[in-house]
């Protein structure tokens, strides 16, 4: 019985989310700052998961461990969401604009359909977008650092070199006019999945919900050692769009990480993607002396 209510956590969260951002006061639903809280506290809540329910001994966090994971998730909501809203969403919605797009009617659609329809196109482009940095040389190298995590806990989704976080972040969400609300309520029931798909949690989410969302089963196995292992289950949240596209696969691993399963530093994530044309810019200096 104990097992069975574990397992049943992780959708419970997701109705605890959406009844929050369906019936909440009005006030808090209106700022923007209040998604920051909910993904906030649904972190905090995972990762107390993971000692009361613990997964895997091997993932067991220390102080270093989280530490490095609260930096990057302070590195997320802060420079990476800024240069995202620069870069990218300021540029999409000026030129919605210059062309005159709307789309009224997707404001219009009852709240639970807004918010599956969010999640999805949110999810759809990830799911490419990661797909193509397990097929691309360039793109696996900003992508390889997420990868060379040795354990696997709930604030890990947000781990990885900027590059790959700004690009992960990408979407087309802008030029769609759905209502703020359910913008907010599409996002922080994402992030509470990747959350969950990330965490060392003892959870076995029954198959109404695995079949859509991404489980920690199944995304553990995403980040198995062998790299051809890892060109699976590619869903940040909705491993449907796998089953759909036939990157779908069954199983779970315990161990995790890349190469000789060496833990980067901080520093290390950040330099990784040019620490090819660094050696072949010495190997050709080299050639000349």
């Amino acid at each position: 019985m104990k097992q069975h209510l574990v397992n049943l956590l992780p959708p419970a969260t997701l109705v605890a989310i959406v009844c929050f951002w369906m019936f909440g006061p009005a006030a808090w639903l209106a700022n923007e700052y209040t998604l920051v809280w909910v993904t906030s506290i649904t972190t905090a809540f995972v990762l107390g998961l993971e000692f009361l329910f613990e997964r895997h001994e091997g993932w067991r966090m220390d102080w270093r461990e989280f530490a490095t994971d609260l930096f990057y998730v302070i590195l997320g909501a802060t420079v990476i969401t800024w240069v995202t809203n620069v870069a990218a969403e300021e540029p999409l919605m000026a030129a919605k604009k210059a062309l005159g797009i709307a789309t009224p009617w997707a404001g219009r659609l009852p709240f639970l359909v807004q918010v599956v329809s969010v999640m999805a196109i949110i999810e759809f482009g990830q799911y490419w977008m990661h797909r193509l940095m397990h097929n691309s040389t360039p793109f696996w190298l900003t992508h390889a650092p997420h990868h060379h995590i040795t354990q696997l806990n709930a604030m890990k989704g947000s781990v990885g070199n900027p590059i790959e976080l700004f690009l992960i972040s990408l979407s087309v969400l802008a030029f769609f006019d759905f209502s703020p609300t359910a913008k907010f309520c599409a996002i922080s029931v994402n992030a509470a999945i990747a959350i969950y798909a990330h965490a060392n949690v003892a959870a076995n989410p029954p198959f109404f919900y695995s079949f859509f969302f991404t489980t920690i089963r199944n995304h553990s196995l995403h980040h198995s050692v062998p790299y051809e292992d890892t060109r699976c289950n590619y869903g940040n949240s909705l491993i449907i769009f796998d089953r759909i596209f036939g990157t779908f696969r069954e199983g779970e691993a315990s161990v995790v990480g890349q190469d000789e399963r060496k833990r980067l530093s901080i520093i290390e994530q950040a330099v990784f993607p040019f620490v090819p044309l660094v050696d072949a810019y010495k190997a050709r200096r080299g050639e000349k002396a």
